[in-house]
Parts: structure tokens; sequence; C-alpha cells
């Protein structure tokens, strides 16, 4: 099943880049009229199209056989451009697993806490990340650090909603059994709580890096500096469209890069407990 799955997207794969290269080969039809006129439609035409596939990928083995240049802030190499969005990415989705598993496991374990914090929860999370970004350059003063802020904070909500909800549907016989055996909260949580909740907070972790990479792009454009985001907008102001596609699907392969990494180890958490 598997192989013909993979089969059959080569082929869907293959037939929309052979169309969309014959389309973007094909002349634009222009109207009768003044010859000078319509010579002046037909370029504004060509210019205007998508490049097609074939100059995609010329272009991308050239930016891929040298990836880490570094010739100035305005001309570096996609691998550095990629390396330091991702390690925004990483530093803003690692402190917002240190905050949202420990809050979480607290808010799952305590109703008392739970109640007391779903109003700041249910008023916080529906707020766009990027809403967050003029005020964090206001207050943190640093372009970097206010993209890894605002990682942050898209990044925390699910994690935190998805282990107070695997913490709280933990089996409550095995909890009485911890407390039978007298086991101290702390250790409860680690050896009883963590492994049954586990599958469920490794999804809310699957949410929150495919939210992380979604918004790191758009802070980059906000930003500027440096980073894919930034890049992006860079090349469309450089009219080069041929980059500009070339990096949005290397954003796609990335990002279902990282999907599948925790994908997989959500399927071996699973498999065993």
């Amino acid at each position: 099943m598997a192989g013909k799955a993979a089969l059959l997207s080569g082929m869907l794969c293959a037939g929309l880049l052979g169309l969309w290269e014959i389309a973007a080969r094909t002349p634009a039809a222009t109207q009768g009229g003044d010859d000078a006129y319509s010579a002046l439609v037909a370029g504004a035409g060509e210019t205007a199209r998508l490049p097609p596939p074939s100059a995609i990928l010329t272009l991308a083995a050239t930016l891929l056989a040298d990836p880490f240049y570094d010739k100035g802030p305005n001309d570096k190499g996609i691998g550095l451009q990629l390396g330091y969005s991702l390690l925004r990415v990483a530093a803003g989705y690692s402190l917002a697993l240190l905050v949202a598993i420990p809050l979480g496991f607290l808010i799952g374990m305590s109703p008392l806490m739970l109640r007391a914090l779903n109003p700041f929860i249910q008023v916080l999370k529906p707020i766009s990340p990027l809403a967050w970004m003029p005020l964090a350059l206001f207050v943190i003063e640093d372009s970097v650090l206010s993209s890894v802020f605002v990682i942050f904070i898209c990044s925390i909500w699910p994690v935190l909603i998805n282990t107070a909800f695997g913490v709280a549907a933990v089996d409550r016989n095995w909890l009485n059994v911890a407390r039978t055996l007298e086991l101290s909260p702390l250790r409860t949580a680690v050896t009883v709580i963590l492994p049954a909740a586990a599958p469920t907070i490794l999804t809310g972790m699957r949410i929150a890096i495919g939210i992380s990479w979604l918004v790191i792009v758009a802070a980059e454009m906000l930003v500027g500096g440096t980073g894919v985001g930034y890049f992006i907008w860079n090349e469309w102001n450089n009219l080069d469209l041929s980059s500009v596609i070339f990096t949005v699907l290397l954003i796609g392969l990335v990002g279902m890069t990282l999907d599948f990494l925790l994908a997989r180890l959500t399927r071996l958490v699973e498999y065993q407990s």
C-alpha cells in the first residue's frame, strides 16, 4: 500500500510539474491591434509569468552548491538563512516546552489551578503571534530575541493544553495505586502520569512545531535581517521569482521533515506505552 501511494504521489507530482513547465513556456496570446502595443502587452505578460520548474531546478542547483557563503548582511547563502531560522525556532520552542509542560502538569493535576488559570489561557491563546511583535520589539529592543519570543508565545498553547488534557485523562486507578504506595507527587508525576500522558503531550509538541515554523517566516519578513523569511522578502524586492518559489518549497520540505520526526517519536512512544 505504501509503495502504491508513493508511486501515485510521484505520478501526480510529475504531471503537475509537466503542466507547469508547458504553461510557463507557452507564449501568451495577444489581441490584434497596433503592433507596438501588442508587443508591449506580450512582453509584459512574459515578464509577469511564473518561471518554469526547469529554471527553478537550475537555480536550486546553484544555491545548494554553496549554501553557507557569507558576503555581507544582504548576501548570505540559503543554508545560513535556513540555519538562522531553525535556531530561532529551536530557542523559542525549547523555552515553550520548559514552561508549558510543568504548567500543564500543574493544571492537569489541580482542578483549582485549572479554574484559576483558564481565564488567562482563554484570553491569551486566540491572540495572533504576530500581534505580539510590536510590543516585543518595544520591550526587548532586539529583533532576534523578539522573533524568539514570538515563537515561544505561539508554541506554548498547544503544548500546555495537550499536556493538561493528557494529565487530567490519566486513569484514576493508577493514581490511587500511587497513593497506596505512598509515592511523592513528584515521583507520581514522573513514573505514573508522564508515561501515560506522553502521547498526548507529543501531539501538542507536533502541533506547536508546525505553528512555530509557519510563524518564524512571517516574523522574519517583518523584522528583516536574516532568516528564510527575510530571504524571500529580499528576493521578492529583487523580482527574482525563481528564488522565491524555491525558498517556499524549501520551507515546505523543512516543515514536513520536522513534522515527520515528531510523528515518528510519537509513534515510538505510543508503541512502548
